[in-house]
């Protein structure tokens, strides 16, 4: 027997998942398998290069492997964690997989050669002995991102809004925005780091623009798309322009609004790196030049999965965010 859980409006790919009822978790225990194989493979055979943190490796899947043996009996009783672990339990396995071979064509028969590949305790390696770093370099970066991404935010909605409910606003600004909008942020950098006083001010503003010009163009898209019965109605209970601007145009353009923060979040972190190569001291995308000079191509790669992480989170709190601020249209969208 199993529970068929429904996850509703903000479970995307999650709508039924079904808890094994005090059986067993069979995609655990082919992922404890998988994992334990990774563990096997690092340990037993050579090295063809040496590599740190091998054994620190193999003790780190072989953790995995008890973890999801575990999990294979007691998962049913996690109530929505388990049922998180259900629906990704194929992607657990795939991982382990993963994790073997990759340890194989790097580390044990070097067909992905050193320096331009790194085995997983490569990476491993790099967080036990550079994490300092890279925590300076993650501070840096979000201190960086941060002040960009929602001062173009800021700009692009309330720019949005004026667009969308002004036609005289719109007129003049719809054009520039139009003309703006396909140019790349990172090809008005000649004239950023000439403008500005320095380059983490020139950096600020490009992330601001490459985050500001979706959410513009699609806010405006949304407040003009409003039903124009919504501000008839509103009219005729005295309602002034203020009020149909901030309870009727802006509520209702609230979907397209969050479509432009998506796109303008993943704009925002790719250019954010090209501003940080091009002369921050700190930084990720300063980590990232610095190794890429030297060839150790294991600090870049490790950098790179510390900023798809942070950037997945920060997707994943702006679903949260969205389905919080949109439950009132459950069922609608």
């Amino acid at each position: 027997m199993s529970a068929a859980v429904d996850e509703g409006f903000g479970g995307a790919g999650r709508r039924f998942v079904a808890l094994p009822a005090g059986g067993i978790w069979r995609n655990g225990l082919l992922a404890a398998a998988t994992w334990l194989l990774a563990a096997a493979l690092t340990y037993g055979l050579p090295d063809v290069i040496t590599w740190g943190a091998t054994a620190l490796f193999a003790l780190v899947t072989l953790i995995g492997a008890g973890i999801f043996l575990a999990l294979s009996v007691t998962v049913h009783r996690l109530g929505s964690v388990g049922r998180t672990l259900v629906h990704y339990g194929p992607w657990f396995i795939v991982l382990g997989l993963w994790l073997a071979a990759w340890e194989v064509l790097t580390a044990k028969l070097g067909w992905l050669p050193k320096p331009f590949f790194s085995p997983p305790q490569g990476l491993l390696h790099v967080y036990v002995t550079d994490w300092d770093r890279l925590l300076i370099c993650v501070a840096y970066t979000g201190r960086l991102w941060a002040l960009g991404f929602f001062s173009g935010v800021l700009v692009g909605f309330i720019g949005g809004v004026a667009l969308g409910w002004s036609n005289r606003f719109a007129y003049w600004g719809m054009p520039l925005l139009k003309l703006i909008g396909p140019v790349p942020a990172s090809a008005w950098i000649p004239c950023t780091f000439f403008i500005f006083p320095s380059t983490f001010h020139a950096s600020i503003f490009l992330v601001a623009l490459a985050s500001g010009i979706p959410v513009a163009i699609l806010t405006a898209a949304g407040v003009g798309q409003v039903n124009r019965s919504f501000y008839d109605v509103a009219r005729t209970l005295g309602a002034d322009n203020r009020f149909l601007v901030l309870k009727v145009a802006i509520p209702a353009s609230l979907p397209n609004v969050f479509v432009g923060l998506f796109m303008g979040l993943y704009y925002s972190f790719a250019v954010l790196v090209v501003a940080e190569m091009l002369g921050a001291k700190f930084g990720l995308g300063w980590y990232l030049q610095f190794n890429t000079a030297y060839s150790a191509y294991a600090n870049v790669y490790a950098a790179l999965i510390v900023m798809a992480l942070i950037c997945a989170g920060l997707v994943r709190l702006l679903f949260i965010a969205r389905d919080r601020l949109l439950g009132w249209q459950k069922g609608i969208l």
